[in-house]
């Protein structure tokens, strides 16, 4: 599991989470084109979302993103849950009584591929802003050569456009570019940036 951060300060923010199917499997995401699988290939995949809560206590990212790496009904969590909690407490992420959710319930798309027991968590990349730029890096990664759409509107269900759940085509390249343009969005959107792994 790695985690890179752009930006810094805020526990806020959009991340973009890189996954693993081991195997081929057919999976529905709740009610999306009215419940129907949707074939998934062996391969690597990734996920746009964001976590913006203003309290001045809240740690939404890092709440999210472990819930992310938990599963429904007492099934085992992601291996990156672990890492998860030990990065966001020492990056200020998060406090020491960051816990995963005790019962968690599939709500989002992303939720019914993360609960598939052959998929994997391997990366997070995480822009630590209070800004909405879920959009922007949604379209960012549509953009690259190294993603495919699955589906249109895929993981994009509290979203007006977009598709947010991607396959990808060459994950080394993928996360290059991602890792190259982010920090030039930050810029873009004045946002200091502070790279943390």
């Amino acid at each position: 599991m790695q985690i890179r951060c752009f930006g810094n300060g805020s526990r806020q923010g959009t991340y973009i989470l890189f996954i693993h199917l081991s195997k081929e499997s057919s999976l529905n995401f709740g009610n999306f084109l009215g419940g129907k699988k949707i074939p998934l290939e062996p391969g690597f995949y990734l996920y746009i979302g964001s976590a913006l809560n203003k309290k001045p206590s809240s740690m939404p990212l890092a709440r999210r993103l472990v819930r992310h790496a938990s599963r429904s009904n007492g099934k085992p969590a992601h291996e990156a849950r672990e890492y998860m909690i030990r990065f966001f407490q020492k990056h200020q992420l998060a406090t020491a009584d960051l816990h995963p959710p005790a019962n968690k319930k599939l709500h989002w798309h992303i939720d019914y591929l993360l609960d598939c027991p052959y998929a994997r968590i391997t990366t997070a990349f995480v822009i630590r802003s209070p800004l909405r730029l879920e959009t922007a890096v949604s379209d960012l990664a549509a953009s690259l050569d190294e993603t495919c759409i699955i589906a249109r509107k895929l993981g994009a269900r509290d979203t007006r456009s977009g598709t947010h759940l991607l396959g990808i085509r060459d994950l080394d390249s993928c996360l290059e570019k991602l890792e190259h343009a982010i920090p030039l969005l930050c810029r873009n959107n004045r946002i200091p940036s502070s790279p943390t792994q």
